[in-house]
C-alpha cells in the first residue's frame, strides 16, 4: 500500500509491533481547567484509571507522561514522594515516559523574552524538571522520554520585536541544554501556534538551528499542532497550504506535509498522535491553539495512522526508529468525553493503528 512516498506492507505479521510503545498524556486534566470559568481539574488518580481502563483488542497503554505541576505532580516533589509516584504508575502497570516543565510564569517559571529574572525562573524550572526526570530513570519507572518546555510567551508579545525577541528565546534555551546536559536529560520544543517564537515551522526550525544543539535540544512534533503550522495560523506569510484550500484534493495536503517534515523530521524527538479539524480551540487560561480532536471526529482532516508516517518514516519511505514512545494529547477535552472509556478505546485505537503501520518489533 502506499503511503505518500513511502510503503506499509499490507498485511500485518502474525506478531504486532510492540515498538513504538503507547503512551498517554495526563495533562489533559489539568490544562485549559481549573481558572475561573473552566471546568474543574481532573486529578492524576482519574486519569491513571481511564488510561488503565482502556484496552483494544487485549491491547493496553504501556505508559503515561507527566505535567510536572500540582495537583498533579509538584514540580518541588520530595524523593519519598517521588517513590509514591512510580509506584502509583507501575502498580497500573505503566511506565513514565516525557515529562512537561512548568515554564510559564502562572506555574512558577518565567517569560523567556522577559527580564533576566523571569529567565532564571524559567531556567530554575527546566532544572526541576530535569532533576524529576533523572529521579525517575534511577527508580526505573522510566525508560525513556525527553522534559518538553516552549518558551512561555505569547506571540503578540514575541512579536513587538521579533529579532530581538528570538534571539532571548534562543538564548534561553541554551541556559536550558546546559542545565538538561548535566542531567543526561534532553530537551523537546513544542511545536504549537500559541507560543511565541515558535508559532510558525520557520520560525521554529530558526530556533532549533538558533540553539544549535541537536544532541540535547530536538522538536516535539504533535499532529494536531503541525497541521495548523501547514495552515500559517498566527504566520500566514510561512503558510504552505494555498491560501482557501480545498480538503478534498488529498495531494496538495501531502505536498505541505511533505515539506514540513523535510523540514522538522530530523529535529523530531518527541511525537503526540492526534486528529484536527483545522480551527484553534482555548479553554481556561489557556490561549487558542490546534483543536484536538476525537480520532473519528467527522470534521477530523487527518488521516492518522497515513499522515503519523511522514514523521516516523523518512523521506526514503524507511522507518526511522527515531521515537521510541508515541503519545496522545486531549489537552482541552471536555471533562464529559474524557470521562468515558469508549474515549480512550478510540484513541487507543487509533495509536494502535499508527503502530501497526509504522512500528516494529524487539
Amino acid at each position: 500500500m502506499v503511503l505518500g512516498n513511502f510503503r506499509t506492507n499490507e498485511t500485518m505479521s502474525t506478531q504486532r509491533n510492540n515498538f513504538p510503545k503507547l503512551h498517554n498524556a495526563l495533562w489533559p486534566g489539568l490544562v485549559g481547567k481549573g481558572s475561573p470559568g473552566a471546568e474543574p481539574c481532573i486529578d492524576l488518580d482519574t486519569m491513571l484509571e481511564l488510561t488503565a481502563r482502556a484496552e483494544v483488542d487485549g491491547v493496553r497503554f504501556d505508559g503515561v507522561d507527566l505535567f510536572l505541576f500540582a495537583p498533579h505532580t509538584d514540580i518541588d516533589i520530595d524523593a519519598d514522594g517521588l517513590k509514591r509516584l512510580a509506584d502509583k504508575v507501575t502498580a497500573k502497570g505503566f511506565v513514565i515516559g516525557s515529562v512537561v516543565a512548568p515554564v510559564w510564569p502562572p506555574t512558577g517559571g518565567g517569560s523567556t523574552i522577559g527580564s533576566d529574572d523571569d529567565r532564571r525562573r524559567f531556567v530554575e524550572q527546566v532544572r526541576k524538571a530535569c532533576r524529576i526526570a533523572q529521579d525517575l530513570r534511577k527508580l526505573g519507572v522510566r525508560p525513556d522520554g525527553v522534559v518538553r518546555i516552549d518558551s512561555a510567551c505569547g506571540v503578540a508579545d514575541w512579536a513587538k520585536d521579533p529579532e530581538a525577541n528570538q534571539g532571548k528565546v534562543i538564548q534561553a534555551f541554551r541556559e536550558a541544554c546546559e542545565v538538561a546536559e548535566g542531567f543526561g536529560e534532553r530537551l523537546a520544543a513544542e511545536g504549537e501556534i500559541c507560543w511565541g517564537g515558535m508559532h510558525s515551522w520557520k520560525q521554529m526550525l530558526n530556533l532549533l538551528e538558533g540553539v544549535n544543539r541537536p544532541k540535547t535540544l530536538g522538536f516535539q512534533a504533535d499532529m494536531a499542532h503541525t497541521l495548523l503550522y501547514v495552515l500559517g495560523y498566527n504566520a500566514p506569510e510561512d503558510a504552505i497550504l494555498p491560501p482557501g484550500y480545498d480538503w478534498s484534493d488529498p495531494a496538495v495536503l501531502e505536498d505541505a506535509l511533505r515539506k514540513l517534515t523535510a523540514a522538522l523530521r530530523p529535529w523530531t524527538i518527541d511525537f503526540h498522535v492526534a486528529q484536527n479539524d483545522a480551527t484553534v480551540h482555548g479553554s481556561g487560561t489557556h490561549d487558542k491553539t490546534g483543536h484536538h480532536c476525537l480520532p473519528n471526529d467527522p470534521q477530523g482532516k487527518l488521516s492518522i495512522a497515513h499522515h503519523a508516517g511522514f514523521w516516523l518514516r523518512g523521506e526514503n519511505g524507511q522507518l526511522t526508529k527515531a521515537i521510541r514512545h508515541v503519545c496522545w494529547d486531549g489537552c482541552m477535552f471536555s471533562n464529559a468525553v474524557m470521562m468515558q472509556t469508549e474515549t480512550w478505546n478510540q484513541i487507543l485505537g487509533a495509536m494502535i493503528a499508527v503502530r501497526d503501520a509504522h512500528g516494529w518489533r524487539e
